[in-house]
């Protein structure tokens, strides 16, 4: 037999068992959430046109995508991306309704990772998109809808939380083509200190580069927007310093203490975020397992201009990290198995079917002997075997 027909591909991954029973756990843990603050289930398709993620702030490259061609040869990918195809589905079957809308999805998404090994190729994914409106009281409403969903699942978590505008406006304030501020964005983001300075050295002296290099830094407390409101005096970034500056005072007011951080080297996509972006991390877990912010732009690419934000969560991660908690069991051995002596089966269903409804887990065993019957349940751990029929006590 072929190597390829007993394995998965490199980055995906079969889940078995409790790993299914855990996933469902977390999923519907999150969903609860969703479902409680209004939010209404779509699905998009699998696969998608490849023209739905060439858009200017996609933030995708090609090189990520998994492509593929229909029948009369045009171009397709598997899904990357759940947003913009929301934004496609809104825009053309939703593009009428009663605005704002709001939506949930859990979802595969596909990326491919040319240069990252160990990373994986396929997850899920669960999140929502508040269509049709602006403001204080809609990033607030997906910020605490965030915050509510991780907090469903995991205790240890923290939300960093930042603001697009403030590294644009300062990058517009730099003679650089795009490339160039991709590449500071990207530094930013990594942190990588070293990359960031060889960037910003070769560049004139200016208020923007101070400001910029300090970014990565700018990381904690409240603090952190005063220290920023000084080095970006007289910029174009002060006015989203002073909205980002309400936001934490706003979710302060939950009590979490300093789960809720101001970081402003948080720039995530070029060109994909507008407003607010923010990212989830729960301890056990490197990479951020939530992140999202406002989209005001793209809407606007699908003919259907709208304030628009959102978020979505890793919930293979999620998972992966439930199942290292020894605390918590996902076993699912019946309390009891029943055995059928023959001609009795419709009997031994029929008791299986009384005591599940009595709220005792039952099962019906399927195998041919008594013996066979107790030795697997020995074998599994299950505590009881009940036989009905002719051999029973």
């Amino acid at each position: 037999m072929k190597k390829y027909l007993k394995i998965t591909p490199e980055g995906t991954k079969d889940f078995l068992f409790a790993e299914c029973s855990a996933m469902d756990d977390i999923c519907g843990k999150i969903e609860q959430v969703f479902v409680t603050r209004g939010f209404k289930k779509v699905i998009t398709p699998g696969i998608e046109f490849y023209d739905v993620f060439s858009v200017p702030c996609s933030g995708i490259s090609q090189e990520e995508m998994f492509k593929l061609t229909d029948n009369k040869g045009r171009l397709l990918v598997a899904r990357p991306d759940s947003t913009l195809p929301i934004a496609r589905m809104v825009s053309s079957r939703l593009k009428s309704s009663l605005l704002p809308v709001r939506l949930y999805y859990k979802q595969a998404v596909y990326r491919n990772q040319p240069t990252l090994t160990g990373r994986r190729t396929e997850f899920m994914q669960m999140g929502v998109e508040l269509l049709g409106a602006q403001g204080l009281k809609a990033d607030l409403e997906i910020l605490t809808t965030a915050i509510s969903a991780v907090s469903a699942v995991a205790n240890d978590f923290r939300i960093e939380l930042g603001h697009a505008e403030v590294f644009d406006a300062l990058a517009d304030g730099l003679d650089i083509d795009e490339d160039y501020k991709e590449k500071i964005r990207v530094s930013i983001e990594s942190k990588n200190y070293s990359a960031l300075n060889n960037l910003l050295d070769k560049l004139a002296p200016s208020k923007s580069v101070t400001a910029i290099r300090k970014l990565p830094s700018l990381f904690g407390g409240e603090e952190v927007i005063e220290q920023a409101a000084h080095i970006c005096e007289g910029t174009k970034a002060q006015s989203a310093l002073e909205y980002l500056h309400t936001l934490y005072k706003n979710l302060s007011t939950l009590g979490l203490g300093d789960k809720v951080i101001i970081d402003l080297g948080l720039v995530q996509r070029n060109d994909y975020y507008t407003g607010f972006v923010f990212a989830g991390y729960v301890n056990g877990i490197g990479d951020a397992v939530i992140t999202g912010g406002r989209y005001d732009k793209l809407l606007s690419e699908f003919d259907a201009p709208m304030g628009a934000a959102g978020f979505a969560i890793d919930t293979d991660a999620l998972t992966i990290l439930r199942l290292s908690d020894e605390s918590i069991s996902y076993s699912d051995n019946p309390d009891v198995l029943v055995f059928a002596c023959d001609g009795a089966e419709m009997k031994a269903i029929e008791a299986v079917a009384r005591l599940n409804a009595d709220g005792k887990k039952a099962r019906f065993s399927v195998l041919p002997t008594l013996e066979e019957t107790k030795a697997f349940a020995a074998a599994r751990g299950i505590a009881e075997v009940i036989s009905v029929g002719e051999e029973e006590e």
